[in-house]
């Protein structure tokens, strides 16, 4: 009997009291929901890394797809432009051709008159011997001339004929090369819509944010204004996280004191590869918007005094790329600019694009150098109508320079 009282005697002593053992519970499931509040944590720091990752990559994708783009409207710019080149000598040519008829014109019946009764017609009016011989050498000459103006007319019809057939030898040419290029567009228009779908769950404060500070630059009457719109609510964004990273952080609160940072950096500076730096010189950093020519330089004189950027002339329907990496602060038709983007390429540097049909990126959305943001209107080559052009306008700290020096070359 003493052997068992002394065998039960330590469960006796150490058993736990009720009290105890509601505490001994409440911090396994402390420990539990922290272990798993730590791997929610991780879990969703995992996704926002790998979303992070699959977004640079679909915008690599695109910068490369533009790229083949860009080759393919390359050889549609130059096929184009010899046929307008060769529109232009058909047009020259014809209207030689009706300036020389219409000089020959009054001579033509005189002309038949002499083909055909050449005798009649200087017997015709009765006149002295040396009258009528000076006037058989006018004709002579007359005679001469004609057949010099008549030369001149076949080859200038001639010239007429050449340049028809010249065009419509390019027209497949033209044809060809704009089928490779609207291949090449589609290609790159899905991956387009693919990104946009695969990144549409993944932007929530940040576009709340730029959509205000949009709103507010829709709102001013010129683009400098507007631009001191969109630098006021990034500084009034950036002072708002700061002050609620320190809110969080006297309250101890870790995580929200870093999303409150996340914000802060966001908007102090844009994100994207390429960025530029504040104290950054001009040496070629930004990439050529689209595949063209420059018609109108910087501090050229329009009606509207001297041009404050530069302006593009383009294959029909061309894309158009990002010149830097950065932010989309303004995407949206602004007064006479028609459809406007603005990209924050940081350093105070805002590049300005005007003259789209149509805008594939959206406020807020982060941009890599060279990735597609929109599509040019297309138009006829060899017509005489008017052709859109891609203005361009490279502003720092809301004030622009000139863009050339900061532009590499077209490739």
């Amino acid at each position: 009997m003493l052997a068992v009282l002394i065998a039960f005697a330590p469960v006796v002593v150490f058993a736990a009291s009720p009290r105890e053992a509601d505490t001994r519970r409440d911090l396994r499931d402390a420990q539990r929901l922290n272990s798993e509040q730590l791997a929610a944590r991780k879990d969703a720091a995992d996704r926002a890394a790998r979303a992070a990752a699959e977004s640079l990559r679909l915008a690599q994708q695109q910068v490369d797809a533009a790229a083949k783009l860009r080759q393919a409207e390359a050889a549609t710019s130059a096929v184009a432009a010899q046929i307008d080149d060769l529109a232009k000598q058909r047009r020259q040519a014809e209207q030689r051709v009706q300036a020389r008829a219409a000089a020959m014109q009054p001579l033509l019946p005189l002309i038949e008159r002499l083909s055909l009764y050449p005798a009649e017609t200087l017997l015709a009016v009765p006149a002295p011997p040396d009258a009528a011989l000076r006037g058989v050498l006018v004709l002579q000459g007359l005679s001469r001339q004609m057949e010099i103006e008549t030369e001149a007319l076949r080859r200038d019809q001639a010239a007429v004929d050449a340049a028809a057939d010249a065009l419509r030898e390019e027209a497949p040419h033209l044809a060809e090369a704009e089928a490779e290029q609207k291949r090449q567009a589609d290609a790159l228009d899905q991956q387009i819509a693919s990104a946009h779908a695969e990144q549409a769950a993944a932007e929530a404060q940040e576009n709340q944010a730029a959509s205000q500070a949009a709103a507010a630059a829709a709102r001013m009457d010129t683009l400098r204004s507007a631009l001191v719109a969109l630098d006021a609510q990034r500084r009034a964004d950036e002072a708002r996280a700061r002050e609620e990273a320190a809110r969080a952080e006297r309250q101890k609160n870790a995580a929200e004191a870093q999303a409150a940072r996340d914000r802060e950096a966001v908007a102090a500076r844009p994100t994207g590869a390429g960025t530029i730096a504040s104290g950054a010189g001009p040496h070629g950093q930004f990439q050529p918007p689209v595949i063209g020519v420059v018609v109108k330089s910087f501090g050229e004189q329009t009606d509207g005094g001297p041009a404050t950027g530069v302006s593009y002339h383009a294959p029909p329907g061309a894309h158009v790329i990002s010149p830097c990496g950065g932010r989309v602060v303004f995407a949206q038709s602004f007064r006479s600019y028609g459809l406007l983007l603005i990209v924050d390429c940081g350093g105070g540097f805002h590049v300005v694009l005007a003259g789209f049909d149509r805008l594939d990126v959206k406020l807020g959305q982060s941009l890599v150098a060279g990735e597609p943001v929109g599509v040019m209107p297309t138009w006829e080559p060899g017509s005489e109508a008017h052709r859109p052009a891609l203005y361009v306008e490279l502003r720092h700290d809301g004030a622009p320079v000139n863009p050339a020096p900061w532009l590499r070359p077209s490739s």
